[in-house]
């Protein structure tokens, strides 16, 4: 079967090639790929992996073969599912629980933005807590992530602003449901009851000193690339508010995410009520544009991959 492999060079490459295909294990359904997202945590290593290495999270296709145990979808059903390495693939095994079936009049593009980005915005915002009439605050807003948590804790009853790192980011935000759209968190003002954290450094630090003081900050990136130090006092200082660090894969292998999320924000799509942000689109033939274009900060939202 063919996939597309890294190529090792000295800047990111990626070639579609033959490799060996999956042997599913019996909680395992195996999906033939039609679609996926691009994810900056993905595309950002792809000059540091050994030549050959499959990548790849998001998973839309046809179930071409039901798990062996008897859970998941049926042979036929059109799904979406996360898996931690090896999607970028023309068929991939996915656990039945991070597997869903996807509704008619929703489109492959739509569902792929939600295994990574979805889930991690779900997860994010219900670590919050009771979000209706909350001061959320969600940094990165511009992008995958950060278009779907505004527009979820929008739904929720929250008060979103959105940080942003340019002027021109803020295209739609405020049409998504960002009460306030602000450059730099340093222009956020007043202190939040949930802070959705993405850049690192200088930002999580400003997000720490804004936080309510039963407030909760949840970090689940390092887009800026810079560490951010937090000094013990404050936990001292803040003791009734929280810092939680999100990864999407621990909280789908503990079974705190999966089907049932995907199931909700595929609903809300199919119902008109969340937007998936997809901006750009590409072929798998041709994936360096899109790859390029993410790298450069160049997309406001999503970008997705066609299997054709």
């Amino acid at each position: 079967m063919k996939a597309l492999v890294t190529t090792g060079s000295s800047g990111p490459g990626l070639a579609l090639t033959d490799v060996a295909p999956p042997q599913p294990a019996s909680n395992q359904a195996l999906v033939t790929l039609t679609a996926t997202s691009l994810n900056r945590g993905e595309v950002g290593h792809l000059a540091d992996e050994e030549p050959g290495t499959v990548l790849g999270w998001d998973v839309v296709g046809t179930v071409a073969q039901t798990a062996s145990d008897g859970s998941g979808p049926g042979a036929g059903t059109r799904v979406v599912g996360l898996v931690g390495e090896r999607g970028w693939a023309e068929q991939v095994a996915v656990p039945t629980h991070a597997l869903a079936a996807i509704p008619d009049g929703v489109t492959d593009a739509a569902a792929a933005v939600l295994p990574i980005a979805g889930l991690t915005a779900w997860r994010a915002l219900e670590m919050g807590g009771l979000l209706l009439g909350s001061r959320v605050l969600v940094t990165g807003a511009a992008g995958g992530v950060g278009r779907l948590a505004i527009q979820l804790a929008s739904l929720a009853g929250a008060d979103v602003t959105a940080v942003i790192g340019r002027p021109e980011r803020r295209t739609g935000l405020v049409q998504l449901g960002a009460s306030d759209v602000v450059v730099g968190i340093e222009a956020a003002t007043g202190r939040y009851d949930l802070i959705l954290e993405s850049v690192g450094g200088s930002s999580l630090c400003t997000a720490s000193e804004i936080l309510a003081p039963e407030g909760v900050l949840v970090t689940y990136g390092r887009s800026s690339g810079e560490d951010g130090a937090i000094d013990p006092y404050w936990f001292g200082d803040h003791s009734g508010a929280r810092i939680e660090g999100l990864l999407v894969f621990t909280e789908v292998d503990r079974h705190r995410l999966g089907t049932t999320q995907l199931e909700r924000m595929l609903a809300l799509i199919a119902a008109g009520r969340l937007d998936p942000q997809v901006t750009r689109t590409g072929s798998w033939h041709d994936p360096m544009p899109l790859v390029q274009a993410l790298l450069d900060r160049q997309v406001d939202g999503k970008a997705v991959l066609t299997v054709d």
